[in-house]
């Protein structure tokens, strides 16, 4: 028999008073934001500040950014750690009207968490860097390399322990911080819920996005509805083309999060098929119009 989400939560002690945690103010109020549109830098093929312009001129109102300004050769100190850097994205912020909606990890896949001796070093710089872009959501990415499931597609026990223990030991920075570490991967909910439920912290949920999930055979709204307010931020995707006309059943994704009650960024993490532009104004259309913000 599955166990209902309250369930779940009241036997792993995610109930506040059960589990002493300390909710900080960047939690408080999520289920009343307004749904807005987001993108990743990479989709749209336009890193660092100026990407801020290439979200305004599609009409989105955030932009979900790198932590390295190249994933393949990070080094020791990330872009996020850039003091000037991240002043330039708030300049192009305020001018441009748009958001830094999220900090992505994307370096992870090719460098992976549980194995590198730098990462921790690395989620501790774009913590800070997130905060002071006042972001609340940072992506840790498990993808590539630093997939959690080996080619079979069984569960790597051993690197899902040290992952639990290292987030156990960030979680802390990050509840100071009032950010949230998204885990994207290729695990079922049900799997990162039981990550979730051995480093019990609110400050560590889960990245869901629906177009992996989709190609990974999983049942997206059933795992929205079980994720619930454990899932973070959500990517729009499908693998196929242009959203609402490929293999991810999109009219089914946003009646399951509305039954949550998710009001978080919706990030589209869509391909550009013909013109970048005309691509993600088309896209987006569809986003508001399907989550009832057109």
């Amino acid at each position: 028999m599955r166990t209902t989400r309250r369930q779940f939560m009241v036997q792993t002690g995610f109930e506040i008073a059960g589990a002493g945690v300390a909710l900080s103010g960047a939690f408080a109020g999520e289920a009343r934001a307004a749904l807005r549109l987001s993108a990743c830098d990479w989709s749209l093929g336009a890193q660092g500040p100026e990407g801020l312009a290439a979200a305004a001129a599609v009409g989105l109102e955030g932009l979900e950014v790198s932590a390295a300004a190249d994933n393949a050769h990070p080094g020791d100190v990330l872009a996020i750690a850039d003091a000037e850097r991240r002043q330039a994205y708030k300049q192009q912020a305020e001018t441009r009207g748009v958001a830094v909606s999220s900090v992505a990890m994307g370096l992870l896949n090719g460098f992976p968490m549980v194995s590198d001796p730098r990462a921790m070093a690395w989620v501790e710089q774009t913590i800070d860097g997130t905060k002071d872009l006042g972001a609340k959501v940072m992506l840790m990415a498990f993808f590539g390399k630093g997939d959690l499931r080996d080619k079979s597609g069984t569960l790597k026990a051993g690197d899902v322990d040290t992952l639990v223990g290292q987030l156990k030991e960030l979680a802390p920075k990050a509840e100071t911080a009032g950010v949230i570490l998204g885990l994207e991967n290729t695990l079922s909910a049900e799997q990162n819920l039981d990550i979730l439920a051995r480093v019990k912290s609110n400050a560590v949920r889960v990245y869901y996005d629906v177009g992996n999930s989709t190609a990974n055979g999983y049942d997206v709204p059933g795992e929205i509805r079980l994720l619930g307010d454990r899932l973070c931020q959500i990517h729009f995707k499908d693998n196929k083309g242009y959203l609402g006309e490929g293999e991810v059943d999109m009219n089914a994704v946003a009646e399951a999060m509305r039954a949550i009650g998710y009001a978080g960024w919706v990030v589209l993490e869509t391909k550009v098929i013909g013109d970048r532009e005309a691509d993600f104004k088309r896209n987006a259309a569809f986003s508001r119009a399907l989550l009832g913000n057109a």
